[in-house]
């Protein structure tokens, strides 16, 4: 800021920097109380270490970004470190704006946090402490006034285990810092017009769409500004006179933005659509029809394709009429649409509240998979005939209840698949306004029943059925192969996330579950009903047993490449090598799918080590918050995402959800 700024900035509030000091905060309390706070108490040694700066403002007063604006001065940050210790320059949230006799500012007025990476150095004992200071000083205003201030502040680390502290807060506070750009952005000047183009997919919403300029002088700061929407770009009309790069952050929504860094070049004109319109319905559409179309994808799965078969042979084997195989289809369809916009409601609620979660984040809770054992090792026993489901029916009788009900199982354990169109869909989902995003997840549960609903909507359809026969009983044996492998999975899932105590608790409710079905088939054989104390025990059993896990995997993935960080990705991109970074998870069929076809493979290993490609492997298993804000800044709502980062470019390539030995190989 100027000479001439400053003074304007003090003389336009009535009060020089020597009144200023005169006014110390009342009861001699800051007007910006802050506080340290780490993200582990214990870090490990080597472990890079997050520490906050929790800042909440009085009522009625403001603080600074990093560039002021027009007016005041940014914070200064003086630490002292124990030998070794390093700190990063601060990651600072989405600021918001603050107009003051014709001078903008960029300010704080709500609780805010800068971030900063603390680098602890490797080799250090068990129970080192670290004491970490920092003096900073500031300048904290109202409309009227303005006071400079100073504080110190202290955190002490001890160097441990690594376990996380403060975790809601820290995801709270991450998603507020701006997320990169994945692509490059243009700016043009032409007189004291700047026209800055930002590459940003049409599925995107834009809410409040603001630049926040980061390189001081580049524009006039209390110009107005004109956004637009383009297609699968965002154009900013301003004033200024830059040169060089401008490096800034694109507010996109409350508390939510992107951090741009625009170079010189030509911008071709737009089209002229208002950017404040949330994208338009050809987005909506566009998210829609992917998911609808991932959603038909699911239904050859191996734990849903057995759902769906004894769904379209009840029909044929009862010889529905018209009205029953509407009723049928329409609660199937019902099932599968409302479970999906639950799980989706829950992740856009979740996120809202700062989580960073994606599609199929339940099953990063090992409870949940010991209920997933027992439910689909309960069904694969339903279709051997141990038993018959007495009520809610599942798959093998008809009826509303039972088809809803089949519907939502149908939908509640495909979640672990992310397919192709199904993932750009989602992760479009999560930046749409939440209606639209409600109508997405929507379209996935009206893909995943879509073969059904035309069954009993088409009797054409229902004809080419095969005649009811013998036949239906040894297929119905067939297709609990593909289920009880399901289980056998989600047990090997299980063991992954919660080790042996998960796996043998698992292995104990399937074998509770299947004792007590039995018990009851037998009865029901005899002519009896089921029983209400068994069908107690048949729920009960799982829920008690589910209990007893708890904690994260101890089990780590077995991978050929280098565990994923942002730190590490970073320095190979310095280095000017070649990086393939794929983020899986073990309860993602799709990941491991290509892994197995594509990855994990002879020729690409061979085609690797011949480019020098390195391979970075992130495991997104336990839900690692870290990586799943990483995942979703390249617009995805979960795994599997493939990125290829080629010597000097500035973004990555994102690589399609199904991969091919011969598309790793051309990779250099």
């Amino acid at each position: 800021m100027t000479l001439i700024a400053q003074a304007a900035i003090w003389l336009g509030l009535g009060l020089a920097p020597a009144a200023a000091d005169s006014l110390p905060p009342a009861g001699g309390a800051p007007h910006l109380a802050m506080s340290l706070v780490a993200d582990s108490d214990a870090p490990r040694a080597g472990q890079v270490v997050t520490l906050a700066l929790d800042t909440r403002p009085a009522k009625g007063w403001h603080g600074y970004w990093r560039n002021p604006g027009d007016a005041g001065f940014p914070p200064s940050f003086d630490w002292t470190l124990p030998k070794g210790v390093s700190v990063d320059a601060p990651q600072w949230p989405v600021p918001t704006t603050l107009v003051v006799a014709g001078l903008m500012n960029f300010v704080y007025d709500t609780p805010y946090a800068p971030l900063v990476a603390v680098h602890v150095p490797a080799g250090l004992a068990a129970g080192t402490k670290l004491p970490i200071r920092l003096h900073t000083s500031y300048l904290v205003c109202t409309d009227t006034i303005c006071v400079p201030e100073q504080q110190d502040l202290a955190v002490e680390l001890t160097v441990g285990d690594g376990a996380p502290a403060n975790g809601a807060a820290f995801d709270r506070w991450r998603a507020a810092i701006p997320k990169p750009l994945d692509a490059a952005a243009t700016y043009q000047v032409e007189g004291d017009t700047v026209t800055i183009a930002v590459p940003l997919p049409a599925t995107a919403k834009v809410d409040q769409a603001y630049f926040f300029a980061g390189t001081p002088g580049s524009l006039k700061y209390a110009a107005p500004q004109t956004v637009t929407r383009d297609g699968d770009r965002l154009v900013i009309a301003t004033q200024g006179a830059p040169s060089g790069r401008i490096e800034g952050v694109l507010r996109i929504g409350r508390d939510l933005g992107l951090s741009v860094r625009a170079a010189p070049g030509t911008v071709v004109a737009t089209s002229g659509q208002d950017a404040g319109a949330s994208g338009g319905w050809a987005a909506v559409l566009a998210a829609f029809a992917g998911a609808l179309l991932g959603g038909l994808i699911l239904n050859v799965m191996p734990c849903v394709f057995p759902i769906l078969s004894l769904k379209a042979l009840h029909l044929a084997r009862g010889g529905a009429d018209e009205r029953t195989a509407r009723v049928d289809a329409l609660g199937y369809t019902l099932g599968a649409v409302l479970t999906c916009v639950a799980l989706g409601g829950v992740i856009l609620a979740l996120r809202a509240g700062g989580s960073a979660i994606g599609w199929a984040f339940q099953l990063q809770d090992p409870r949940v998979i010991v209920l997933l054992v027992a439910l689909t090792f309960a069904i694969g026993l339903n279709l051997l005939g141990r038993f018959e489901v007495p009520a809610p029916q599942f798959a093998t009788h008809g009826g509303a209840l039972g088809s809803v009900a089949t519907g939502a199982l149908a939908a509640f354990v495909a979640t672990p698949c992310t397919g192709p169109f199904m993932g750009a869909a989602l992760g479009a989902a999560l930046v749409l306004p939440w209606p639209a995003a409600l109508a997405v997840f929507a379209g996935l549960g009206l893909g995943l029943a879509l073969p059904f609903l035309a069954i009993g909507f088409v009797p054409a359809l229902r004809r080419f059925l095969p005649r009811p026969g013998a036949w239906m009983e040894r297929l119905r044996r067939v297709l609990a192969i593909p289920m009880l492998l399901t289980t056998a999975a989600l047990l090997w899932l299980l063991w992954r996330q919660a080790g042996w105590l998960g796996l043998g608790v698992g292995i104990a409710a399937a074998v509770l579950v299947a004792i007590v079905l039995v018990a009851g088939g037998r009865r029901q054989h005899r002519g009896e009903g089921f029983g209400l104390p068994l069908a107690f025990a048949a729920i009960g059993a799982p829920l008690v047993l589910a209990l007893v896990v708890t904690g994260n995997a101890t089990v780590h993935a077995e991978t050929g490449g280098t565990a994923f960080s942002e730190a590490k990705l970073a320095q190979l991109r310095r280095e000017g090598k070649p990086v393939f970074a794929y983020f899986t998870a073990d309860w993602c069929l799709t990941c491991k799918v290509n892994e197995r076809a594509a990855i994990d493979t002879q020729a690409t290993r061979a085609a690797f080590a011949r480019n020098k490609v390195q391979v970075l492997v992130g495991d997104w298993t336990d839900g690692d918050p870290v990586l799943g804000r990483f995942i979703q800044a390249h617009n995805r709502a979960g795994v599997p995402l493939y990125l290829y980062y080629a010597p000097g470019a500035a973004t990555p390539q994102v690589l399609p959800q199904v991969l091919t030995p011969g598309m790793l190989a051309t990779l250099h």
